[in-house]
């Protein structure tokens, strides 16, 4: 523990002096997005030159430049904030013969999920603080995290792929090397499902090039939103071209949420990862998903995803309901976050698909379920880590995770249940947690436009209230059993990876203008 304390007080002494640092004025700052991306990687390059440190160094190496992203992010923050016209972007260069240029953007979207990645990664590398082989652990682990501020950093769809594509193969050997019972299968199948969706959206994009000779985003996006693109798409390729090319760039993102019927691969892979890895696949990779549909499908394909909003509306549906319910049959307490994942964020694609298909202009139910969308996916992020990390705390303890295996836990580990209860009753949607703000302004916005579907939706926050109280009740509550005597308190380690994470659920529950306000001042 001593060797993490100097580098965890140099990451806060660094965040807390971000706010002294001379702010740009009327400028634009370009390095910042690039070492965004580039130090984690560059952080794996290290590790991978140096095959004699030792573990701890290693471990504390990867976390070193972990912290990197949650330090820029928040020197960005404060600049961003400070509402003098600061612009993050940075350009390579002009377009290749491909259209593909290296140019990143940090934007307000998009500082949500480099602020949630650079909470997040960290956490998970401390949960994954004991775990064998630490310099390949991290090295992977760093991969993994680069790739993904690519994908929310990047603005042409070369880059964009790359690193989508790039965050699958480090995840694959974090779970088939450090992975439990059939991490071998889960592994190949979480690959072979995303890369099957990734080869429709490759084609579908190389069809997008074919008709607009750019890869650029902000472009097709102008096109997009005049109707240009799909046009263009029907008049030169014939009149199917524009839907086939749709459900391709659909297909590869609802596999990556992963949307209903797409989700068969995440139970088994959520539960067979190691822990640091189920929190990053669900915190920031699912997320990658859902900022694909927001960025991407929803403003290049109006017209084809309006046309589409009838059928979608029912899979997010389902993809809430059938969740609660398929959670609340679990025993094995990671499969029942897994579950828990696929409903909470069938509410985030609810509140997507009824506003793309409203057919009246209710600029306040719009603004809701934006504003619930982007919430609800930070919050979940937070709120879903740390019932993952919580599940992995007792699993290392005990040696198993079922629901019916313990009782009592709260007396032998009352910080572990305070900050696990917490996590729980964000993910539940209490009022006063992170956790209800996003759902209630979602379902504020869906019933504005499809009030049948926001009543629907309300079933699965009923099985979902029972299903976490159910779990609270049997593993923290309830008479002691022989298995309660192997869970001892939190490690230090532990609660300064849990505790931060507790404090911002509260405080974004209290006040969560700090994450509408990145969205409102930053374009």
């Amino acid at each position: 523990m001593g060797e993490i304390e100097p580098f965890f007080m140099t990451a806060c002494s660094f965040s807390v002096l971000a706010v002294q640092l001379p702010v740009p004025a009327g400028n634009t700052v370009a390095a910042l997005p690039l070492l965004l991306l580039v130090l984690p990687v560059l952080g794996a390059l290290f590790l991978a030159a140096s095959p004699s440190l030792s573990e701890v160094r290693s471990r504390i190496t990867g976390l070193a430049f972990s912290l990197t992203t949650l330090v820029l992010t928040l020197v960005a923050l404060v600049w961003g904030m400070a509402d003098n016209g600061v612009r993050f972007v940075f350009s390579g260069g002009a377009p290749t013969v491909f259209g593909a240029a290296f140019s990143l953007e940090l934007s307000g979207k998009a500082m949500l999920f480099t602020l949630l990645t650079g909470i997040i990664a960290p956490m998970c590398l401390l949960a994954s603080w004991q775990i064998g082989r630490a310099r390949f652990f991290n090295l992977l682990f760093l991969l993994a995290q680069g790739a993904a501020l690519g994908v929310f950093l990047a603005q042409n769809f070369f880059l964009w792929f790359l690193c989508w594509e790039l965050s699958l193969f480090p995840a694959f050997f974090l779970i088939k090397i450090w992975g439990g019972a059939n991490a071998g299968r889960a592994a190949y199948q979480f690959v072979i499902y995303t890369i099957g969706g990734s080869a429709f959206m490759l084609l579908a994009f190389a069809a997008v090039y074919a008709t607009a000779k750019t890869l650029d985003f902000a472009t097709l996006r102008e096109m997009g939103s005049i109707g240009a693109l799909e046009a263009s798409l029907a008049r030169q390729h014939g009149g199917t071209a524009s839907t086939l090319v749709f459900l391709g760039v659909l297909l590869g993102l609802a596999v990556k949420v992963p949307m209903f019927p797409f989700h068969t691969w995440l139970p088994d892979t959520y539960a067979a990862a190691p822990t640091g890895v189920s929190m990053f696949l669900t915190a920031i990779m699912s997320k990658m998903g859902l900022y694909g549909f927001a960025v991407l499908l929803a403003p290049l394909f109006p017209v084809g995803l309006a046309s589409a909003t009838p059928w979608l509306i029912w899979l997010a549906l389902a993809g809430i309901v059938l969740g609660a319910f398929a959670a609340a049959r679990q025993v094995d307490i990671k499969r029942m976050i897994a579950y828990s994942s696929v409903n909470h964020l069938g509410y985030c694609l609810l509140a997507l698909f009824a506003v793309a298909g409203a057919s009246t202009a209710d600029v306040g139910s719009a603004a809701a379920a934006r504003s619930g969308f982007w919430l609800q996916m930070f919050n979940h992020g937070l709120s879903a880590a740390a019932l993952f990390f919580c599940a992995g705390v007792i699993e290392r303890r005990s040696g198993v995770r079922g629901i019916g295996d313990f009782g009592g836990v709260r007396k032998v580990a009352p910080v572990f249940a305070a900050l696990c209860g917490v996590a729980l009753f964000s993910s539940l949607g209490l009022p006063g947690l992170n956790g209800f703000v996003g759902e209630f302004l979602i379902f504020r916005g869906v019933f504005g436009f499809v009030p049948w579907a926001a009543a629907a939706a309300a079933i699965g926050l009923l099985v979902t209230a029972i299903f976490l109280l159910t779990f609270w009740q049997k593993v923290f509550h309830g008479p002691a059993n022989v298995r309660t005597e192997t869970i001892s308190d939190l490690t230090r380690i532990e609660v300064i990876a849990l505790a931060p994470v507790a404090l911002l659920m509260v405080l974004f529950g209290i006040l969560p203008s700090l994450l509408t306000g990145i969205l409102g001042k930053l374009p």
